[in-house]
């Protein structure tokens, strides 16, 4: 078993805005009783697109402990940031001692800019991390008041340049692919950063020609990559590529190609058990 840092449910690739009620509370209950018996670090997302139901399940999901809440903001219509501080201010409320993890996505409703998260943190003590598609250079010298402030979290395949302009680490498509070796690649950038940027390399070649096309090409959504990548590595027996209606996933041929081409281009990402 792959010894990760932490682990979070109903990111994207969770498909959260499909599950009932029922289903949001039974895997979150499975996923706290495992990681407490694991000592496993766990966050769970109270994301919706309705700031009601994702309030609701925040305040239900206080139950399980876990070390932090990832929410979206309210996501039918542009939320203005009068908009933003009255969903953080109720949301973090509700979650104290809780913290807040932001996720904004890319293609989120309201992308927020610099100026923006530096206002974000500034006024809400409760937000302890962001989860953000990242930028360029001119991008984290902007965000440097929230780096110096908050965790900021960014895409998995970026992760030795994000860590070497100030962010923390990812929640990992890396990970969907190979948990152990997502793990694995960031100690390497812990103890050898040079290393690590070198393997990003290869990893970036890799997710563009291999993954990218998925949503380039196909038009495929983000999900429809992170769960083929899930199922290349073949880490979890009995996983489809199947998305939840309406929207279409990656056929099992697709999958079982990128996990050929992903152990010949990355075998440093399947460490022999």
């Amino acid at each position: 078993m792959a010894r990760v840092n932490g682990v979070y449910s109903n990111g994207t690739a969770g498909e959260f805005y499909t599950q009932t009620e029922e289903e949001f509370d039974r895997v979150n209950r499975i996923l706290a009783e495992a990681c407490e018996r694991l000592r496993i670090p766990f966050q769970i997302g109270v994301s919706h697109m309705s700031s009601q139901l994702s309030l609701d399940r925040l305040r239900r999901a206080r139950a399980w402990e876990p070390s932090g809440f990832q929410v979206i903001l309210p996501d039918w219509f542009p939320p203005t940031m009068d908009d933003i501080h009255r969903f953080l201010d109720v949301m973090e409320a509700a979650a104290d001692p809780i913290p807040l993890i932001v996720y904004n996505p890319p293609h989120a409703k309201r992308r927020l800019v610099p100026a923006e998260w530096i206002e974000i943190v500034r006024r809400h003590p409760g937000v302890a991390g962001i989860k953000v598609a990242g930028g360029d250079a001119a991008w984290y010298e902007a965000m440097r008041p929230v780096l110096d402030q908050v965790s900021v979290f960014i895409p998995g395949h970026t992760l030795a340049t994000g860590l070497s302009r100030g962010a923390q680490g990812a929640y990992s498509n890396v990970a969907c692919l190979s948990p152990g070796g997502a793990q694995g690649w960031y100690e390497l950038c812990q103890s050898d950063l040079r290393e690590g940027l070198k393997m990003e390399e290869k990893i970036g070649g890799f997710f563009s020609r291999e993954v990218m096309p998925l949503i380039t090409v196909r038009k495929l959504p983000n999900m429809a990559a992170d769960k083929a990548l899930a199922v290349a590595g073949g880490w979890l027996p009995g996983l489809s590529t199947l998305l939840r209606w309406p929207y279409e996933g990656a056929t099992e041929e697709e999958a079982i190609r990128i996990g050929t081409a992903a152990r010949a281009a990355l075998p440093e990402l399947f460490p022999q058990v």
